[in-house]
Parts: structure tokens; C-alpha cells; sequence
């Protein structure tokens, strides 16, 4: 028996190895893929080597991005089974890679969030394509290293990181923008704050308009339409400004090729503008999706799982659309430090922004969408089932959460991170179901327990309206008052009912659905990730410099 089992551990290890190398085989040949093609594509210019290991780094950057933050747009969805792996994974990555290419952008800034002095560079464009080297290759390490332990991190904030540490090498700590990083560090709290409350709002929202009624199939025929509809206008809103607004001016041309349709050439989206695409989008979804469900609530049991199903079609958009504006909004994170060496390289000089040139996007896009593929499945089980359980009613809330957080922030000037977001949505589900589902010395929950309150009241009430009308009757007979009576008993019993049921909430004892020990990997990951990049971009940069003089 033992040797069997022994024989079958070996056979699961060989497996899993066999299955290791076949990822590695695969990201090695995209990697060397991608060294071959700068090579070859820029062969007549000098320094054609140094572009092509940093069109290396930029693959491996991008790989990593793929891995551990596109998991935080499909997590949820998987988690509740709306999608399958495989198919997250595929719709993930189409998306990702379309919003790349397509909304991408034809210019990045070189320095993200203007974290450092660029004029300090004095114009020493070698120096600056070090330390951009170094910030990249510091980035995607630690992105790797975080994608190990399963710990999903903002890839903005390990990029700042980088960016941060190179530079300090290159010209010491005046070099940095310290306003610009306190706000950073700053949205280590905002952004899983912000995100956790909003999702929690949303799903106690949706338990207290649905999932508490008695009839759940005439509620949700109701409300469900309605946050469908809302859920369409912040999407809508957040894909307008967040993934269309490299590309803004070019849609605007589009529209306004339409008949009745006149639209004011500007630079990048305006909010009022989003919000009345939102708009006129969300009443159309509105309407769908009421006669959709009109059609099919007579097959519908009046349960909470038949609920969940009528918000599995809006996680399917959501994914995709969260993906498409990750993959137009992030993908700097990946090529914005390549582009920068590019445009070094091309100009001999150094400068505040470069345009990217196709081949560059086309190298994050990719990368993003095979590292998604190969090394993205860890991440996603650990967004969508590890930390706490989710269903179709809430990962809907924590993808509400995921748009109207950065419509939000961004409106405020509020620094956030979209990882941050995400997980904080992700807390903040979990924690409202505990505190929903604590228990009582009678085993109750805080549902089971509300409802009681519920029906006692109603009880109450009918009782107090029956007593009224028969003290106020002029002609009473034997058996009124002796109803007059037993009513008096029956409001008393039910207010005792009340106020022991209300002590029985204040002497709840916890049950906790969100994991602790996930908790507390995450938010030390998200701690130390810009001081954990910036030592080992500094580091990176020294040797470069040593290699390189």
C-alpha cells in the first residue's frame, strides 16, 4: 500500500514537473522570440544590442504583468463560477491584448507619475537607459517573486518602485518627487478601503432588495434590471476614461460620423461626457435585460441560487471589459520604460515622453496575454477562492467596486491602484458576510435573526390594529372583550419576542469567512513592494553601470 502511494506522488511530481517545463519552454521561446526580432528589426542603429536585451526585459515585464495582475479582472468571475479557467483565461487575454493594441496609446510618459526629476539626468542619455534598464528588470523580478508566493501586487506601484530606486542610484534621493510618493503610499489604504466599502454597500444592497425577500423571483425581477443598468453606466463611464483616452480624439472623429450625432473635438474625455455615454448605454441594458428576465422568471425557482444565475451573463462583460481597459490603461507599466530606451536610443537624448513604436506595444500586448495563460491560473484561484468564497451576487458587487472606485478617485485627484481595488472588493464581500453571519447562543444568524424581528413586528402591528378597532367599537360583547384581552397578552409576548431577539444580536459570537493568514500576505506584499523594487532596481543599476564602464 505504502509503495503504491509512493508510486503515485512520483508519477504527480513528474507530472507537475513535465508541466513546469513546458510553461518555462514556452515563455523562453517568446522571450528569445522577441530578442531575435529587435535584433533583426534594428539592426542598422548602434547600441541595437542594448534595445534588444531591454525589448528581453520589457517581454519578461510584460509576461509577469499577465500573471499577477490581469488575475484581479477575472478572479472574481472564476471564483463564482460564472467562467470557467480556461475560458477567463482565453476572454482575458483576447481583451487584454485588444485594449493594448488598440487603446494603448501612440505616446507613454518615460517616468511614470513623474516620481523623479528627469532634468536630473543632465541629459546623459547612457545614464538614463541604465537606470530604465534597471527599474524595469527590479519590476518584473519582484512581480515574478510575488506571483510565487501567490500574492497579488500592483505592477504600477512595483514599476514606481523601480523607477524610484534606479534613480536614486543614478542621482540620489533629490531626484525624487517625495509629494508624488507620499500619495502613492497613500493609496495603499485608499484603494482597498474605498474598494472594500464599495463592494460591501453593493452586496448588502442586493441581499437586503433580493436575496431577504420572500419572494426572491418578483424582487429580482424588479431590481436586477436596475443594477445591471448601473453596473453598464460605470463601465461604460470607466472604459470612456480610463481605456479610451490615449485614443479619444480618433472615437470622437467616429461618432461624429454618425447622423445626429455632434460631439466637441477634445483632447481626452470629459466625465459628463462618460457619464452620458454611461447613460444612454445603461437605459439601453436596462430594457434588455427587464425583458429578458421577464421571459424567464416563470422557470425560476424562489431561491437565492436562481438569483445568483441572472448575474452571470453581467461578470462575463465585466471580465472582458475590465481586461480590455486594463490591457489600454497598464500596458505602459510593461512597454513605458522600453519605449523610453527606444526613443534614448533613436535621439541620443533624453526626454519626458516617447512615442511607442509598434512593434513595442506589440510586445507588451503579447507578453501580457501568454504570461495571463502560462502562469496566470495561481493568481486567479487566489483572487477568486482563497481569500474568501464568492458567488455570481458577489463578485458582481466587487467588479462594481472595480469601476466606481477609479471613476471616483480619478475625479478626485486620488491615487489608487487597481490591484489594491480589486482585493479590497474582494475584503470587503467577505467581511460584510461576517458580519451578517455572525451567530447567536441559538445558532441564528444576523439574517435568520432580522427576519425574526420582521415578522414579529408585522405581528405586533396587525395585533395593535385589531385592539384599536375593538376598544373603539360602541356596542362590545362578551367575546370582545374577551379577544381585547388575549390581543393585550399576544403584543406583549410579541414585544418580549422582539427585545429578546434584539439581545440575542448584540451577543453574537463571529464566524470568520475571510482567510487571515491571506490577509496578512497580501497587505505585507503590498508594503513592501516599492521599497522591495527600488533596493532592487538600485542594485541592478550599479551593476549595470559596473558592466557597462
Amino acid at each position: 500500500m505504502e509503495i503504491q502511494t509512493i508510486n503515485k506522488l512520483e508519477q504527480e511530481a513528474l507530472k507537475k514537473s513535465g508541466t513546469d517545463f513546458t510553461r518555462l519552454g514556452f515563455a523562453l521561446f517568446f522571450m528569445i522570440g522577441v530578442l531575435t526580432f529587435s535584433l533583426l528589426n534594428n539592426g542598422g542603429i548602434s547600441n541595437n544590442m542594448f534595445l534588444a536585451v531591454a525589448a528581453l526585459i520589457g517581454a519578461y515585464m510584460a509576461m509577469n504583468i499577465g500573471a499577477n495582475d490581469v488575475a484581479n479582472n477575472v478572479g472574481p468571475a472564476v471564483g463564482s463560477k460564472a467562467l470557467t479557467m480556461t475560458t477567463a483565461i482565453v476572454i482575458a487575454a483576447i481583451f487584454e491584448a485588444s485594449g493594448a493594441m488598440i487603446a494603448g496609446g501612440e505616446v507613454v510618459e518615460t517616468i511614470k507619475k513623474g516620481i523623479i526629476d528627469i532634468a536630473a539626468f543632465g541629459g546623459h542619455a547612457d545614464t538614463f537607459i541604465w537606470a530604465m534598464m534597471a527599474a524595469l528588470l527590479a519590476a518584473a523580478l519582484w512581480l515574478n517573486f510575488a506571483t510565487m508566493m501567490r500574492a497579488p501586487v500592483s505592477t504600477t506601484h512595483s514599476i514606481v518602485g523601480g523607477v524610484m530606486g534606479a534613480g536614486i542610484a543614478a542621482a540620489g534621493f533629490g531626484i525624487v518627487n517625495w509629494a508624488t510618493m507620499g500619495k502613492i503610499a497613500a493609496s495603499w489604504v485608499i484603494s482597498p478601503v474605498l474598494g472594500g466599502v464599495i463592494a460591501a454597500l453593493f452586496l448588502y444592497s442586493i441581499k437586503k432588495s433580493i436575496v431577504f425577500q420572500e419572494d426572491k423571483v418578483a424582487a429580482a425581477k424588479k431590481w436586477v434590471p436596475l443594477f445591471v443598468a448601473i453596473m453598464s453606466w460605470a463601465f461604460v463611464t470607466y472604459l470612456t476614461l480610463k481605456g479610451l483616452k490615449k485614443i479619444w480624439p480618433h472615437v470622437v472623429e467616429a461618432l461624429n460620423m454618425i447622423p445626429l450625432v455632434s460631439m466637441e473635438m477634445t483632447k481626452k474625455p470629459t466625465l459628463m461626457t462618460a457619464l452620458t455615454l454611461g447613460f444612454i448605454i445603461s437605459v439601453i441594458v436596462y430594457a434588455l435585460v427587464k425583458n429578458r428576465i421577464n421571459s424567464k422568471t416563470t422557470t425560476l425557482e424562489n431561491s437565492r441560487a436562481s438569483v445568483n444565475t441572472m448575474f452571470t451573463i453581467p461578470l462575463i462583460f465585466s471580465a472582458a471589459l475590465l481586461s480590455f481597459a486594463h490591457g489600454a490603461n497598464d500596458v505602459a507599466n510593461a512597454v513605458g520604460p522600453l519605449a523610453a530606451i527606444n526613443d534614448a536610443i533613436m535621439s541620443g537624448g533624453v526626454s519626458s515622453k516617447a512615442s511607442i513604436p509598434l512593434w513595442v506595444m506589440g510586445v507588451g500586448a503579447l507578453g501580457i496575454a501568454i504570461g495571463l495563460a502560462l502562469y496566470g491560473p495561481k493568481l486567479i484561484k487566489t483572487v477568486g477562492s482563497e481569500i474568501t468564497e464568492l458567488d455570481q451576487i458577489r463578485a458582481f458587487s466587487i467588479a462594481m467596486a472595480a469601476s466606481i472606485t477609479v471613476i471616483i478617485a480619478s475625479q478626485l485627484g486620488l491615487p489608487v491602484s487597481s490591484t489594491h481595488i480589486a482585493i479590497g472588493g474582494v475584503f470587503g464581500v467577505g467581511f460584510l458576510r461576517e458580519w451578517l453571519h455572525v451567530v447567536d447562543d441559538k445558532g441564528n444568524t444576523v439574517e435568520e435573526d432580522q427576519l425574526i424581528i420582521k415578522d414579529e413586528q408585522e405581528n405586533k402591528e396587525a395585533y395593535t390594529a385589531e385592539l384599536k378597532t375593538l376598544e373603539e367599537k360602541s356596542n362590545k360583547e362578551k367575546e370582545d372583550y374577551t379577544r381585547i384581552v388575549e390581543l393585550y397578552k399576544l403584543i406583549a409576548n410579541e414585544k418580549r419576542i422582539i427585545k429578546s431577539t434584539k439581545k440575542n444580536i448584540k451577543k453574537l459570537k463571529k464566524v470568520e469567512y475571510v482567510r487571515r493568514d491571506a490577509i496578512k500576505k497580501i497587505v505585507a506584499a503590498w508594503v513592501i513592494t516599492v521599497p522591495a523594487a527600488a533596493v532592487l532596481a538600485g542594485i541592478l543599476f550599479f551593476m549595470i553601470k559596473g558592466i557597462m564602464s
